[in-house]
């Protein structure tokens, strides 16, 4: 009886194991069932983490501890499978009878003896050390024996060509994160992009913003859905991230759709449209709606009325104007339902907060100004006591290409 238990133990585990592999790493879609181990390992295992770094009062060691998370998340679970598959070869062999023959005597022993033989054979086969101290003595043992080596190899090989894939998704998600500093503050906010736009000819170059984050939704789509542990990987910056940038893409292509007068909808909603669909498909993996805390995050405004004319004002001496009637502010709340309790759930489930509608402000401090701000209002200056006829190489005051790159510098580091 001990015998057929261990059998469907075995083939129970070997199965769960093979086909959570096969859909985590090689299936390119979402992965489907509640009761994958890959699901319960993140199921178990992120919640105390996220836990206890929230207790962190530092907050750069506490999102150093959560950046800590994915990559190894990443090696746990690959251990995990390891393991599983030693211990799944170590229930049949021990349902087969324990068919070796070893120098130690454990196979003439009791039950929990010979488990652990089978344990070090199975672990000696996956892993292709080939000992030789321990040999089949059946032919059915020979078979499994074979067999498990191979899924060693394969196992190996499978991880070696998961992890070039994996970071290259990440990368190529890190690069227009890295990219939208410049255009709408870090962290990224609707009203900061559309104020540094608000120029002559900002309209054209809002679109080509936009049909960029068309396609970076797209591929984010198409790489976090394939392999959802990438939304565990933060941006190398704090007040940057995947969720946050996404949603104040979301934020602008709102406000162009519903309140900005005279400004070329089309690619607003196209961009609005498949990030939309990003940023729901990946609160369905996570299962946020099945949250207790769902209902309430519907209700969370970002923002109220006062922000609302704040934003109004910030756009007032550009070139972008909202619309001066009520209906605006009515059309964008109920465009702002369709994707912000998603973007509410993820957030607080990965820990990474959202970003305002507008950049709150803030007292200047040369060491934390952003690259932008430092250009511009270098150029400013420039342009503010450039005398005619001057040569275009030389700035005002004799400020020289050179001295602003040396003023970024040590911005840079400090001095």
């Amino acid at each position: 009886m001990l015998r057929f238990v261990a059998l469907i133990v075995g083939l129970v585990f070997g199965f769960g194991v093979f086909l959570d592999a096969f859909q985590t790493l090689v299936l390119p879609r979402r992965p489907s069932g509640r009761w994958r181990i890959t699901r319960l390992f993140f199921a178990l295992t992120w919640p105390p983490w996220s836990a206890a770094a929230q207790r962190i009062r530092n907050r750069a060691v506490r999102e150093e501890v959560y950046a800590m998370y994915g990559p190894l998340s990443l090696l746990l679970l690959l251990v995990l499978w390891a393991v599983l598959l030693i211990v799944t070869f170590a229930l049949i062999f021990f349902a087969l009878g324990s068919p070796f023959q070893e120098p130690y005597g454990y196979l003439a022993g009791k039950a929990p003896g010979r488990l652990l033989s089978d344990l070090y054979v199975s672990g000696t086969t996956l892993f292709t050390l080939g000992l030789g101290d321990v040999l089949p003595r059946s032919v059915s043992a020979r078979i499994l024996v074979i067999f498990e080596a191979g899924a060693g190899l394969g196992f190996v090989a499978l991880v070696i060509g998961y992890l070039p894939v994996l970071y290259g998704g990440f990368s190529r998600r890190e690069v227009s994160i890295a990219l939208l500093d410049g255009r709408a503050g870090s962290p990224p906010t609707a009203g900061e992009l559309l104020r540094r736009h608000g120029f002559e000819g900002g309209e054209e170059a809002i679109i080509v913003l936009l049909a960029e984050w068309e396609r970076w939704s797209a591929e984010l789509l198409e790489s976090h859905i394939s392999y959802p542990i990438l939304c565990f990987y933060r941006s190398q910056h704090d007040n940057q991230s995947w969720l946050a940038a996404l949603t104040a893409i979301l934020d602008t292509c709102s406000l162009l759709i519903t309140s900005v007068r005279e400004t070329p909808a089309r690619q607003a909603q196209l961009t609005f449209a498949i990030a939309r669909h990003a940023l729901i498909d990946l609160a369905l993996i996570f299962h946020v709606k099945e949250k207790k805390r769902w209902q309430e995050q519907v209700k969370l405004d970002r923002l109220p009325p006062t922000d609302f004319r704040r934003l109004c004002g910030l756009l007032e001496d550009t070139e972008i104007q909202l619309c001066g009637d009520p209906a605006s502010e009515h059309r964008l709340r109920a465009i702002r339902a369709l994707y912000e309790p998603y973007a509410h759930a993820l957030a607080e489930y990965l820990a990474m907060p959202l970003p305002q509608w507008v950049t709150e402000p803030k007292q200047p401090d040369p060491k934390k100004t952003d690259q932008w701000t430092t250009v511009a209002g270098l150029r400013a200056n420039a342009e503010g006591s450039h005398p005619k006829g001057e040569p275009s190489s030389r700035l005002g005051g004799g400020t020289t290409l050179h001295r602003i790159a040396t003023h970024l510098h040590h911005e840079e580091h400090g001095l």
